[in-house]
């Protein structure tokens, strides 16, 4: 008998920024985060908010852009506020918003802190125009003796504009990975 994801112990990681963004300007609730709850909604799993213990700004997505840059030349692992246990878990979806076709830098910080093996592991992001990049291998390289899935990649402008649209995208990524 198949089992589906709904049988499985799930955890819901996800990084999100709020205020500035691009494209969808000032937000309270960012793009990540709804798709998360969506996720996490669909197939009963607990949600789990990456947090820096530096924020980054809210009021400037030039100056978070800039940021970002740097952190990601650097390969800076910045401190986060709190932690859960992967390691109690049968399948973890990770979810980030694409900068500079990479992840965030605080969602390393996560990924490295934990031990991968017989996971399922199941990445998200959103985008305006990116897709997940290369990120599915860079969750490879880090999630060592995990199985990483095919990820989905939704628009942020969607996820903010036309929730029902955005859903309707999840569901049917989550039905096929059953």
């Amino acid at each position: 008998m198949e089992t589906s994801i709904k049988d499985k112990k799930t955890l819901v990681v996800f990084f999100s920024h709020t205020g500035e963004n691009y494209s969808v300007g000032n937000i309270s609730e960012g793009n990540t985060h709804i798709i998360a709850k969506m996720i996490g909604e669909a197939t009963g799993g607990k949600l789990f908010e990456i947090v820096p213990e530096k924020e980054y700004p809210h009021d400037s997505y030039d100056e978070v852009v800039d940021i970002a840059k740097k952190e990601k030349a650097e390969k800076a692992r910045p401190a986060i506020k709190g932690d859960i246990a992967v390691e109690d878990y049968d399948v973890i979806f990770i979810g980030y918003p694409n900068w500079w076709a990479d992840m965030p830098m605080p969602v390393y910080t996560f990924l490295e802190k934990h031990n991968w093996k017989g996971k399922i592991v199941i990445p998200f992001c959103t985008h305006e125009g990116s897709g997940l990049s290369d990120t599915e291998k860079y969750i490879s390289d880090v999630c060592k003796g995990a199985t990483i899935t095919k990820g989905l990649a939704v628009k942020g402008s969607t996820a903010q504009n036309n929730r029902e649209q955005a859903r309707k995208t999840v569901n049917t990524w989550l039905e096929r990975l059953k």
